[in-house]
């Protein structure tokens, strides 16, 4: 695996590649790498030539009181990873890379980045398709992979891509869970003694949803209610939101008859944690 910090390099790279009819895979990441993102590059390795996997902690998505400072850092640990899972490319810029001094330009989706997460995170989906945009121009891929646990910013890169006649397919993969349920985020490492058993009704609210969907209930107004039930027993969480929505559209959906999205937001403690799972057509 080679380490390339310069954007003019990795193009050059992928320019080559493209030459030869090899096909380019990217995971754009922030790093902290856990089996969710392993299971992305397994992804992008069956199915690319070339896999290209970024890692930057990206300023622009993180709202003056969250935790960019403090995000979890371990490029060591992260390359050794990559590098058994036969990455080609690392690209690790520095800011000043990806945002050169002046940089005044913005990519926004106005009708999706206002939007679940984008409600109690002003500006945080602006500064995710500015930056998957810039990086799509640098690293010119294939198929770029992005998990299903970030489902809003799924739907958010999907509509930028379809907007701005982007190239690239996107290839949204199954959220990798623990054993116990939990969704596998970088975040969960902030999770301490029992806030770590308290994270769990995420999924469990999720999962009665799931049991009255398969019984039977259409009703989003009554799945979302049984969500909040189960949410509520965990005093120590804080509901952010619960929704059913359009999975393209982050529109609510009345009945879930033709397929929908559940997804759940919640802070546990100062940890702010998100899920979802996919309904299907009845």
């Amino acid at each position: 695996m080679q380490t390339i910090l310069s954007a003019t390099q990795l193009t050059a790279l992928s320019k080559q590649a493209h030459r030869f009819g090899k096909r380019v895979g990217f995971v754009p990441t922030m790093g902290a790498l856990h089996q969710g993102h392993l299971s992305l590059v397994r992804a992008a390795r069956t199915q690319c030539d070339v896999v290209v996997v970024s890692i930057f902690v990206n300023p622009t998505q993180f709202g003056p009181n969250e935790d960019f400072t403090r995000y979890p850092r371990t490029l060591d640990a992260d390359s050794a990873m990559l590098a058994a899972e036969k990455t080609d490319y690392l690209f690790f810029p520095a800011v000043e890379e990806i945002y050169p001094q002046g940089a005044a330009t913005w990519v926004e989706v106005e009708t999706l980045s206002g939007k679940l997460d984008g409600v109690s995170r002003p500006g945080h989906f602006r500064g995710v398709t500015t930056v998957v945009a810039k990086l799509f121009n640098i690293v010119q891929p294939d198929a770029a992979y992005f998990g299903q646990k970030d489902a809003a910013q799924a739907a958010n890169i999907r509509k930028m891509i379809r907007d701005l006649k982007f190239d690239v397919e996107i290839v949204v993969c199954p959220i990798v869970r623990e054993a116990d349920g939990l969704a596998m985020s970088s975040r969960n490492v902030y999770l301490q003694g029992e806030q770590r058993k308290q994270a769990l009704v995420l999924s469990r609210a999720l999962q009665r949803v799931q049991e009255l969907t398969a019984g039977g209930e259409k009703s989003s107004d009554k799945l979302i209610a049984a969500g909040k039930v189960v949410m509520a027993a965990e005093s120590g969480v804080l509901l952010d939101y619960f929704v059913i929505v359009d999975p393209d559209t982050l529109q609510p959906v009345a009945d879930v008859a033709g397929g929908a999205l559940a997804a759940v937001a919640a802070y546990v403690g100062n940890t702010r944690l998100i899920d979802n799972v996919v309904l299907p057509t009845q």
